[in-house]
């Protein structure tokens, strides 16, 4: 069995540089307090229907006219041709 030949010796990783101190990020300055925002009057209560809706005898909307036919209540989702799609049960209600 031959000899085995005499490995070299790896030579030292060199040393790592130590790292640069990171300066002291200053201090934010002081944030002035806001001034107090004036209370808002409340809204006079709004009607459910607009006043331009035509109305029948006793109160309901009148689906004659355009105004009244969309129903502002189907929010569920829309097909394509941005009809209500009635697969779903937000847009059944009404």
């Amino acid at each position: 069995v031959p000899a085995k030949a005499a490995v070299p010796a790896v030579p030292a990783k060199p040393a790592v540089p130590a790292k640069a101190a990171v300066p002291a990020v200053p201090a934010k300055p002081a944030v002035p307090a806001k001034a107090a925002v004036p209370a808002v009057p409340a809204k006079p209560a709004v009607p459910a229907t607009p006043a331009s809706t035509k109305m029948k005898a006793d109160g309901t909307p009148d689906k004659r006219f355009k105004e009244n036919k969309i129903s502002k209540e189907q929010t569920g989702p829309k097909k394509k041709d941005g009809t209500p799609d009635m697969r779903y049960k937000a847009n059944k209600k009404g």
